[in-house]
């Protein structure tokens, strides 16, 4: 039986009283590539941040595998590219949890940022101000920096948006070779072409699971609709989960690697 790098326990992630992500169950495979699909608003970027902790649950848990070592790359839209910092300023940054904020960089360290900087196709950038940087540039100098960190799990917060297509071609490829170093991958994505050619798995949201499993059965017709409906139907004030009986399809799970509750057997807070 493989290990699971992740286990999400009735997962209920949000903001102050307005939950995003409703119940969330399954495991993420040691190993596995994956992409986490849905509209504007369906809780992707929310997952990721109660994944890294940056957000505490509302209800239920995400399990970590011992011991393992977690890089995340935000959205570019929150990251201040004002800040005067120089790209091996930034891609450095992937040295601390081994250096510390403070730490001496050794020269094998150093090695190590110049190594990650020929891989992202930026040698010779080293000393570049991160506000002269192209969006594409700027992508890949955030590579690095996750290059640098050697994590076991990478989460990857809409890494393709706003940059060109051979940018998205070459981290495309740095994406396969971490998960053929047998990494965990998991990618928030809108391009649903891109997830189909590239990630064997995918998870759909609509605030709540609609499909997880294969990407070529998750991302189908009718998987696609009813996340539409779902995410539809939820309104600013909706309550933690919307009870049966309201007109909403409910889609069955028999992806059983991942052991996901069917949405009709949720609980409802009261």
């Amino acid at each position: 039986m493989s290990q699971a790098a992740l286990t999400f326990r009735d997962l209920t992630l949000g903001y102050g009283s307005h939950p995003a992500v409703h119940h969330l169950n399954g495991t993420v495979r040691k190993g596995s590539l994956t992409a986490v699909v849905g509209a504007n608003g369906s809780g992707k970027s929310t997952l990721m941040k109660g994944i890294v902790g940056a957000l505490r649950p509302m209800a239920g848990a995400v399990v970590k595998m011992a011991g393992i070592r977690i890089a995340y790359l935000p959205q570019q839209s929150e990251l201040d590219r004002s800040f005067p910092a120089r790209v091996v300023d930034l891609v450095s940054l992937g040295l601390w949890p081994r250096r510390g904020l403070l730490g001496r960089h050794t020269a094998e360290d150093r090695a190590s940022v110049s190594k990650a900087l020929m891989a992202v196709g930026l040698e010779g950038f080293e000393s570049r101000g991160l506000d002269t940087l192209s969006g594409g540039q700027l992508q890949r100098a955030l590579f690095a920096r996750v290059l640098v960190q050697d994590a076991d799990l990478i989460l990857l917060d809409e890494p393709f948006n706003a940059i060109d297509a051979k940018t998205v071609g070459d981290l495309i490829a740095l994406i396969k070779r971490w998960h053929g170093e047998d990494r965990t991958v998991m990618v928030v994505a809108h391009d649903l072409e891109l997830v189909r050619q590239n990630f064997p798995e995918t998870l759909l949201l609509a605030r709540q699971p609609v499909a997880w499993g294969a990407t070529s059965a998750t991302l189908s017709a009718e998987n696609m609709l009813r996340a539409r409906r779902f995410h539809e139907a939820w309104e600013d004030n909706a309550p933690w989960c919307e009870p049966d009986g309201h007109g909403h399809d409910h889609v069955a799970h028999d992806h059983s690697h991942h052991d996901h509750d069917h949405p009709s057997k949720q609980k409802v807070a009261s």
